[in-house]
């Protein structure tokens, strides 16, 4: 069956994300900075982290495992270093809170490096990574998640989640330099997507119970048997579950959060953590320097001679920095299902439902 797309203005879609947030009871402030969180991600056309996630989000609000008015704060601060509590709520308000810090304490000292703790899935890392960057800093951001989909090398068994990372640096002339990516084959998104649309999964995203390759997206879903980046051990999978071992260990050991197959079925919270890092070029190098040399970096990339004359070498960043100039013209398309889902998530909690008119053309 074909689906039927509608195109949503960026404002429009934040402000209903913003809606749903508050119904839930998340602060004004928090259910904005979280909603324009995950508006960017439509517009940077990373669809599996935007409001593809309100139906994730209500199911665990109303499982309990999800604090919306969770309280932010710092625990520990030390130097050029801090962790922050997320008080159980989404990561995306505690996850721009370390951010800033982070920046702030690169600005005095360098470098900054912010941890958080009892945290929940906090979106798309290149939110945070290219909020330096467009302060003029490189940030790094990883993350763990809530339940581990990753099944190491020569395993059956899921041990790590998709753990994201994402690092991005500025230049002058250029989009920031972006790289925003799962240390899984694919993201569980991708999944979601591939369901709603009826289409298979490629060989080499995802497992079955024996270890084989699965095609079907919704017995993916259940399973939750992903590969490493790489897939097999033959192209390369070995280098991505240490990838996901390496954000695993950033973002869960080094602030105290729970690592998912060690954690207590029962317990109330998820304690996801991530990891925040900010680094001032100008204190290695004059100002400005980095800036023109990483821009000479970004030309030489793409100055290389394309295989195919149609398709020119691309640098992390691009299709997404594309993307959003076109989303911000033109709107941001969403599956008229999703918006149907929108629709009964506003109706339960009692938000307003500002998207009725997209859904009637």
């Amino acid at each position: 069956m074909i689906q039927r797309i509608l195109t949503v203005p960026a404002e429009l879609l934040q402000r209903q994300m913003s809606l749903v947030l508050e119904a839930w009871g998340m602060p004004k402030e928090d259910a904005a900075v979280t909603a324009d969180v995950l508006t960017h991600a439509d517009l940077m056309g990373i669809d599996s982290h935007g409001i593809t996630l309100l139906p994730l989000y209500d199911e665990l609000i109303h499982s309990g495992r999800l604090e919306p008015k969770a309280q932010t704060r710092i625990e520990r601060s030390f130097g050029a270093t801090a962790v922050i509590n997320g008080g159980g709520g989404l990561g995306q308000v505690p996850s721009v809170r370390a951010m800033d810090l982070a920046m702030e304490k690169a600005r005095a000292f360098g470098i900054g490096a912010v941890g958080v703790r009892d945290s929940n899935h906090y979106g798309a890392a290149g939110f945070y990574a290219l909020r330096a960057a467009q302060a003029g800093l490189i940030g790094l951001s990883t993350s763990a998640v809530y339940k581990a989909s990753i099944v190491p090398i020569f395993g059956r068994e899921p041990r790590l989640g998709t753990n994201p990372l994402a690092f991005a640096a500025p230049g002058r002339r250029n989009k920031p330099f972006l790289l925003d990516m799962a240390t899984s084959t694919i993201a569980i998104g991708k999944l979601k997507l591939a369901a709603r649309e009826g289409k298979s999964l490629r060989e080499g995203w995802a497992l079955d119970r024996d270890g084989r390759p699965q095609h079907d997206p919704e017995r993916a879903l259940v399973d939750r048997l992903m590969t490493p980046l790489g897939g097999s051990r033959a192209m390369g999978g070995h280098k991505g579950y240490g990838l996901a071992a390496m954000v695993e260990v950033l973002s869960t050991l080094l602030s105290g959060a729970s690592f998912a197959p060690l954690r207590d079925p029962q317990a109330d919270r998820f304690d996801v953590g991530h990891f925040h890092m900010a680094i001032h070029p100008d204190v290695f190098r004059e100002a400005g320097e980095f800036a023109d040399d990483l821009d000479r970096f970004i030309d030489c990339l793409h100055a290389t001679s394309p295989a195919d004359a149609d398709q020119p070498v691309l640098v992390p960043g691009d299709p997404e920095h594309g993307t959003f100039e076109r989303r911000s013209r033109e709107g941001i398309p969403v599956p008229a299902s999703m918006v149907q889902s929108v629709a009964d998530i506003a109706r339960k909690c009692g938000a307003e439902f500002l998207l009725s008119s997209e859904l009637e053309e």
